[in-house]
This record gives structure tokens, C-alpha cells and sequence, in this order.
């Protein structure tokens, strides 16, 4: 598990050093059973993804979890490239908060890597009365080795928002308080990302968990129940210092944010689902964030859907380790796309592929107006099954050449745009990535259905690799930055 460490502490020194590490072997999901047919508890698959062994593309172990209706989301390390350097510290904890549940496990990966077993179980009610906060979000652990999480509820007004930042103790896995400072929670919380070389971390928002729990109705967007703005606080102080209002037309939802890896970076990059474009923020002359649009997914005009226009749906974006390419994925629309960012203000569309969506050829949906196709794509078909769903949540393996992809969003949406995939359950595929000049290619020789699990038909959803990937490493700014 941290034989790439040798004694040195976890993860790597530099994104460099991270790109030359072993490749991965096994990936980590969690997956799904709110809202589907099967009452079952969501459970952690542990899959091989060797091309050498004998259960290549197989799921290898499932953990599950104690309770049903967890609705188990995204997922972090107890320890990471932050820490490297400290040789008494592991990465041995995979922490899994509960999106429905607000529940937290903490998994033990480091004692049989791929026979995952439950070290500790926070409950809500720890996370509430302590933290003051519901609804858990993104996990990045801390150079000091405790673990931060993003939340997006408030304990006090069930359903309410509220961005703040959970902290627990990196040994015992206790909820310790809230990082933030008092009077400095932001207005709706969702991913996060720091950069202590800069004292900045940067917050995202998504919207009050009464209304993305129940579904999305776009009147709730209207009525001011979901987020447009960027949050940034100093990252010494815990006191929030700007809030980056990006517009309600054109920064609706902004989800996952990505700095550059590069520690001493002073720009990133952050997608807006609902109104499917990129933000570039940056660091100015006088010291604080400003952002600028940078990709436009235009809209689709179409018939026979709940909109007359159909954004991309931007639910995940991410930076190879070398910080020369980001990619996004639209969940509406079905595409994956490859932007060279050499000039990371002028992004350039290296590479596209289409793995489902909504406007597929065979779908009830038809597009009447299109700026980018000129026919609607063709349905995919893997292993004689068709693919229900859109990509949705992606991870790059460290050495940049291949792209994993899951088609489950969030259960709740899931049920709502894409009901089959809830029937017949979500995949992962994995994409082969030219990073010479560009290019994606589906490699049809790998798919994991969890249509096929033993208890009924899953939805899978973020991707972990043990060794660290590409959204959980942080690297800090050493001597050899400087």
C-alpha cells in the first residue's frame, strides 16, 4: 500500500515524481443502493483493474456498509501527498462520508488493500452536535494530519444550506469542530481545494440539501436554492475573505474546482453544471481571486425533454498530473472532452468521445438545433448491453493515459433523468488517453457492469486509486519549487 513512499511519508514529493509511480492495480467505488429496487446498504467494490490478473475487470470485494439509505458519495485518504516527507504517517484510511445519512466510515484499506474492512463508524449525530454541520461532501486530509470535509447543511435547520468544513482527528477519527471560523460559513458549500503556498483555499457551492436531495426542479434555482458564486478564504486564519460571484446565467452550479498541481500555481479551473461552461480563477496584481469563462458547452434545443434547451450538464472536470490537459464530462449531453491548457486562458479541444447521454439516437429526446453535431450521437453499446446513463464522474490514472469513467451522478438525479440506468445499473469504463497530441479512444476490452452485482443492480459512482490520483493529492511548495 505505501510501498511508494519507501519510508519517506505518503504519497509523492512533486506531481512529477507522482506521474512516474507504479501504475494503478485496484480501484476503489462506492456504490449505490438508495433509490433503486434493492434495500439493501451501499457498499464499498473494491476492482482489479490489472490487465495482467486473472480477475481483471472484476469486481474483487464488497464492503458493506451497517445502515441503508447512507447514500455513499465521494471519498478521501486520512493522509496524502501534503504529508509526504513525515515517515510515521500512512495512507492506510479511506474516509467515506454519507451524502442522505450524514454518517462518516472510516475504511481500512491499509491492512488487506483489497479486502476493505470498517475501522470506525461517525455518526450523525457526533457530526451535528460537534461540527454543526450535515450533508459531507469532499474529503482532503491536512499537512498537521487531521482530515477536513466539506459540508454543505446546517445541523441546527434540518434542509437548510450551509458551507463549512468538518474537521476530524487524523488518529482517533473524532469529529474535533468546524474549520472555519465563527460568522465565516459561506453561503451553499460543496468541493474545496487549497493552496497554502498562496494561503487560499477555494470553495464551490451546489445548493440547500432540501432541494438537491429531493431531485432537481429548476424553480429551485430560481428561487435562490442553489450556488453561482466561489468562495475564498485565508487558509491561515479560517476566515472567508471573497465571495466570487460568477453570475446566475453564466457560473450556475459550480461543482468541482481544481487548482493547478503545480503547488506554486496561482490558477485553476472549475466547471458550472448547470450552465455547462469552465472558469479559469486566478490570483490578481493586488492579491485577491478573480475568474473568467474559458469553455462554452452551447446548449442543445431539443423536444420530448423537461427543457426546450438541454445544457451539457458539467458534473466533474479534472488537471493531469503534468497540469497540460483538463477534462470534463457531460452528463446530459454524453461527452467527455480534452482541452490543451498550455495557454490557460485560451483552452483548445484536443480530444471528444460519446459514451451515452440523453440525445443519443434511439433516445425520445430530439434535438432540433445543435451549434456543435450535426446528427445526434449513436447509442453505446459494451458487452451486448446498451449503456445507460453519461459519463459522470472521471479519474486519470498518474501517468496521464488512461481515463476511468462512472455514469452515476447522485441517486436521487440518477432516478430522475436516467430511471433505466436505476433498473439496470451504472458501469465503468475506462478511455485510452494520447497525451502527445490529443485524443480519446474508448477501450472496449474493459467494462465493469454493476448491473451484474449479487444483490441487484448498483450505482457506482467516484473513483479512488490506493496510491493517490489526480483530485486527492495535494502537493505543497518545497525547497525544490522555489
Amino acid at each position: 500500500m505505501s510501498s511508494c513512499c519507501k519510508g519517506k511519508g505518503p504519497g509523492y514529493k512533486s506531481p512529477q515524481d507522482a506521474m512516474k509511480g507504479p501504475k494503478e492495480e485496484i480501484i476503489y467505488l462506492p456504490c449505490i443502493y438508495r433509490n433503486t429496487e434493492v434495500k439493501k446498504p451501499d457498499y464499498l467494490a473494491t476492482v482489479d483493474v490489472d490487465p495482467r490478473s486473472t480477475t481483471y475487470c472484476k469486481v474483487i470485494h464488497r464492503l458493506p456498509m451497517p445502515n441503508i439509505d447512507d447514500e455513499l458519495h465521494h471519498s478521501g485518504w486520512n493522509t496524502c501527498s501534503s504529508c509526504y516527507g513525515d515517515g510515521n504517517m500512512t495512507r492506510n484510511r479511506l474516509i467515506l462520508p454519507s451524502l442522505f445519512s450524514s454518517r462518516i466510515y472510516v475504511i481500512d484499506v491499509g491492512t488487506t488493500p483489497r479486502k476493505p474492512r470498517i475501522h470506525k463508524v461517525v455518526e450523525p449525530e457526533e457530526v451535528g452536535s460537534v461540527a454543526g454541520l450535515t450533508t459531507p461532501h469532499t474529503t482532503h486530509c491536512l499537512a498537521d494530519g487531521q482530515i477536513m470535509i466539506s459540508a454543505m447543511g446546517d445541523a441546527k435547520r434540518p434542509g437548510e444550506a450551509k458551507g463549512g468544513f468538518i474537521i476530524l482527528d487524523g488518529k482517533e477519527f473524532s469529529v474535533v469542530g468546524h474549520w472555519e471560523k465563527e460568522g465565516h460559513s459561506s453561503p451553499f458549500g460543496y468541493d474545496f481545494w487549497y493552496q497554502p503556498y498562496h494561503n487560499v483555499m477555494i470553495s464551490t457551492e451546489w445548493g440547500a440539501p432540501k432541494a438537491f436531495l429531493k431531485g432537481f426542479d429548476p424553480a429551485d434555482y430560481a428561487n435562490g436554492l442553489y450556488g453561482h458564486s466561489l468562495n475564498v478564504y485565508d487558509w491561515e486564519n479560517h476566515t472567508l475573505l471573497q465571495n466570487i460571484d460568477m453570475g446566475i446565467d453564466e457560473g450556475a452550479i459550480p461543482l468541482e474546482i481544481r487548482f493547478l498541481h503545480n503547488p506554486l500555481a496561482t490558477e485553476g479551473f472549475v466547471g458550472c453544471a448547470l450552465s455547462s461552461n469552465v472558469f479559469r480563477f486566478f490570483k490578481t496584481s493586488n492579491g485577491d481571486w478573480a475568474v473568467e469563462k474559458v469553455i462554452d458547452v452551447a446548449p442543445k434545443k431539443v423536444d420530448g425533454w423537461a427543457l426546450p434547451d438541454m445544457p451539457g450538464l458539467i458534473t466533474d472536470i479534472l488537471l493531469s498530473m503534468d497540469d497540460r490537459f483538463v477534462y470534463f464530462s457531460n452528463w446530459f449531453h454524453g461527452d467527455i472532452r480534452q482541452y490543451d491548457i498550455s495557454d490557460t486562458r485560451n483552452p483548445k479541444l484536443v480530444g471528444q468521445i460519446f459514451l451515452g447521454g440523453l440525445v443519443c439516437t434511439d433516445s425520445t429526446v430530439k434535438v432540433t438545433d445543435d451549434k456543435e453535431l450535426t446528427k445526434q450521437p449513436d447509442p453505446l453499446y459494451m458487452g451486448g448491453k446498451r449503456i445507460n446513463g453519461g459519463p459522470q464522474m472521471i479519474q486519470l490514472s498518474l501517468d496521464g493515459k488512461r481515463l476511468y469513467v462512472t455514469t452515476s451522478l447522485y441517486s436521487g438525479w440518477d432516478k430522475q433523468f436516467y430511471p433505466d440506468m436505476c433498473e439496470t445499473g451504472s458501469v465503468m469504463m475506462q478511455v485510452d488517453v494520447n497525451t502527445d497530441v490529443g485524443g480519446l479512444t474508448l477501450n472496449k476490452e474493459f467494462l465493469v457492469d454493476f448491473g451484474d452485482e449479487p444483490d441487484g443492480p448498483a450505482l457506482a459512482h467516484e473513483i479512488r486509486y490506493p496510491g493517490g490520483d489526480c483530485t486527492s493529492d495535494i502537493f505543497l511548495a518545497s525547497t525544490a519549487n522555489l
